[in-house]
């Protein structure tokens, strides 16, 4: 798949099969997380795999709209608050660019994909911590919840283009 057609063509996919997910390509998926930009190349992240399906209920638990039944669970977060060298904000852009270079790998190797928010809400942050068993210096971004498509997923690629939001200068 070409780079501009897996971005047009990504979508959110929320109802998964009960296909468990090949190492490889769950390599595949950090290794392309792990290419994105980073600011002064800090490259602040840690990437949480959650698999057992007793985290995966506690993670869902967290999460308002994170109920879906992926055999994998992503969790971009802050490797260490106490050590990143610079804003903690452009901590946050880096795992943005992370979060979508996993949207895009899932969607190339014909994986689905659904990016769930945990920061900034603080509750959910510490909550995550906690289920995720991580210490007070993590600081959990995103969930995104990965697996082959279901037969029944009716998700679909949405035009998201509108001209009225671009000013040319």
């Amino acid at each position: 798949m070409e780079t501009i057609e897996a971005i047009l063509t990504r979508k959110s996919v929320r109802q998964f099969a009960e296909k468990e997910i090949e190492q490889d390509k769950l390599d595949i998926l950090l290794k392309a997380a792990m290419a994105a930009p980073s600011g002064v190349n800090a490259q602040p992240w840690k990437f949480i795999v959650v698999k057992d399906q007793e985290k995966k209920e506690a993670v869902k638990k967290v999460l308002p709209f994170g109920k879906y039944n992926s055999p994998i669970i992503i969790v971009p977060s802050v490797r260490d608050l106490a050590v990143v060298p610079f804003n903690h904000d452009l901590a946050y852009c880096d795992l943005s660019a992370a979060t979508e270079n996993i949207l895009l790998a899932a969607h190339d190797l014909g994986l689905g994909a659904v990016w769930c928010a945990i920061y900034p809400n603080k509750k959910h942050v510490k909550e995550m911590r906690k289920v995720l068993e991580q210490g007070p210096t993590v600081s959990p971004f995103s969930c995104i919840f990965i697996g082959y498509p279901s037969e029944n997923d009716k998700s679909k690629v949405k035009n998201k283009y509108k001209e009225n939001n671009v000013q040319v200068l």
